[in-house]
């Protein structure tokens, strides 16, 4: 299979995990700014998802760049 579908069926799964990071991340940087919530909703949904293509990455980086 594909290095790169690898990398994304990898995130997909790794998504719930990082949900909870996230959260804890625009929480932190909330107390810091002033935030509406609607933002608050999207910061979280962008960070999950970068955070899991991180880790998705991280997972496969061998297979990726080898």
């Amino acid at each position: 299979m594909s290095p790169l579908l690898m990398t994304l069926v990898s995130s997909i799964v790794m998504l719930m995990f990082m949900a909870f990071p996230a959260m804890k991340t625009v929480e932190w940087f909330a107390s810091k700014k002033k935030l509406t919530q609607e933002t608050q909703n999207i910061l979280i949904v962008i960070l999950t998802i970068i955070l899991s293509i991180m880790v998705g990455v991280f997972l496969n980086y061998e297979k990726l760049f080898s």
